[in-house]
């Protein structure tokens, strides 16, 4: 593990969270989902009377474990003390959201009844941003005041579908959706996602539960192209996942504990995360992580401001805080995901600290050129479709 971060590698807590579109959220998550025209804003009704020249702070809701942590004292988070420091904003930092559903859960009703909901600054997933946008509970940042964010970002990351430009949405950190395997456990490599349905691996494998999180990787093991997948992409993919688990092919369907079945050995290969399969790799190094040939989903968890935010200039000058290559540097060497900004890789190779500087080529955190060439980022599911989508993917899991 890299000197740079003390937490666990085997975190229990997921950053991309299953979808319980059926659960205690379902009657919210059907409203949004279908787009009701009571609960969507209009352009003219998003802002509130800014207070962010008198009144320097800001609410910051983010993910467990989603930024850097002193190592000798882990109520001290040293990029948003220099934040602080360096903008005279406070910043009231929570770590509430666990769940990319459960959020939306506890911000929609003030939301769609065009309420502040006490926060400035959040992360969510971006298949849940799309939602955002789409029914405009979230605040267009002013670019003009982001210079970072204009000359930093990432192009691969720049316009999603959802959001083209990157009006309302900025990546915090990003990864990769792909398979992770015990090299030594299974005595061969996995090079495609086809490798998973081999007869060795019957029973060893784990796919993903959050239908968002997982349909992407498994299309492109079909030679769809993400960014424009179709109903019948979805269908088929389910076709073949139901028959699977009819096989026993597939062990279970995992958030984040796969993790804990990897280590253990229960199973070979899963579907995996590239951020998690870093932390693991410290402690055993065969474990691999692999971009298949035929493609893997490059996704983002990004940071909006929700609509009537009070401090919506302190937000825009955070983010724009950490676009700056050093603190993106200082970020991504504790969190170890995609860096949204390439321009960090520069200062981690220069740092005096041999494991810092390793990370700098570590492609998992700043993909190289032939990796870029197979990752996509997958259109969302739509309104319409979210619905029907679900029902049948969770029918399938479980859910």
């Amino acid at each position: 593990m890299p000197q740079t971060s003390q937490r666990s590698p085997v975190s229990p807590v997921s950053r991309r969270s299953l979808l319980r579109a059926l659960g205690g959220t379902a009657a919210l998550g059907t409203l949004a989902g279908c787009g009701v025209p009571a609960a969507y804003v209009k352009p003219g009704d998003r802002a509130a009377a800014d207070v962010s020249a008198s009144d320097h702070k800001l609410v910051f809701a983010n993910w467990p474990l989603y930024i850097d942590t002193d190592d000798d004292d882990t109520s001290k988070r040293p990029t948003l003390d220099s934040f602080e420091k360096h903008s005279g904003v406070t910043v009231d930092y929570t770590e509430e959201i666990n769940d990319n559903d459960e959020f939306f859960g506890k911000i929609s009703p003030a939301l769609m009844n065009h309420q502040q909901t006490g926060r400035d600054l959040i992360v969510i997933s971006d298949w849940m941003c799309a939602r955002f946008v789409r029914l405009g509970w979230v605040q267009e940042m002013d670019r003009a005041k982001q210079p970072h964010i204009t000359k930093y970002l990432d192009p691969q990351l720049l316009s999603p579908a959802f959001d083209p430009g990157r009006k309302y949405t900025v990546p915090w950190q990003s990864g990769i959706t792909g398979i992770a395997y015990d090299r030594r456990r299974l005595g061969r490599e996995v090079r495609s996602v086809s490798d998973l349905w081999a007869a060795d691996l019957k029973g060893r494998v784990t796919l993903l539960s959050g239908m968002d999180e997982a349909f992407a990787l498994l299309m492109q093991g079909n030679g769809v192209d993400i960014t424009k997948w179709t109903a019948d992409d979805f269908h088929r993919v389910c076709d073949q996942v139901e028959k699977l688990v009819r096989a026993g092919q597939i062990r279970r369907f995992t958030g984040n504990d796969y993790t804990k079945d990897l280590v253990s050995g229960d199973v070979l290969a899963c579907q995996a995360y590239s951020g998690d399969v870093i932390q693991l790799q410290a402690d055993n190094p065969d474990i691999h992580f692999v971009v298949p040939e035929e493609g893997a989903e490059l996704w983002s968890d990004s940071l909006m401001i929700p609509n009537l935010a009070r401090h919506k200039k302190n937000a825009e000058e955070l983010v724009d805080y950490y676009y700056r290559p050093d603190i993106a540097a200082e970020l991504a060497a504790w969190v170890n995901y995609v860096c949204p900004v390439p321009a960090a890789q520069d200062v981690l190779a220069d740092s005096k600290d041999k494991d810092t500087a390793a990370l700098a080529a570590n492609p998992l955190i700043f993909p190289d050129a032939t990796m870029r060439k197979h990752l996509a980022i997958a259109r969302d599911v739509t309104s319409k479709e979210r619905s029907a989508f679900a029902k049948r993917w969770n029918a399938i899991v479980g859910l």
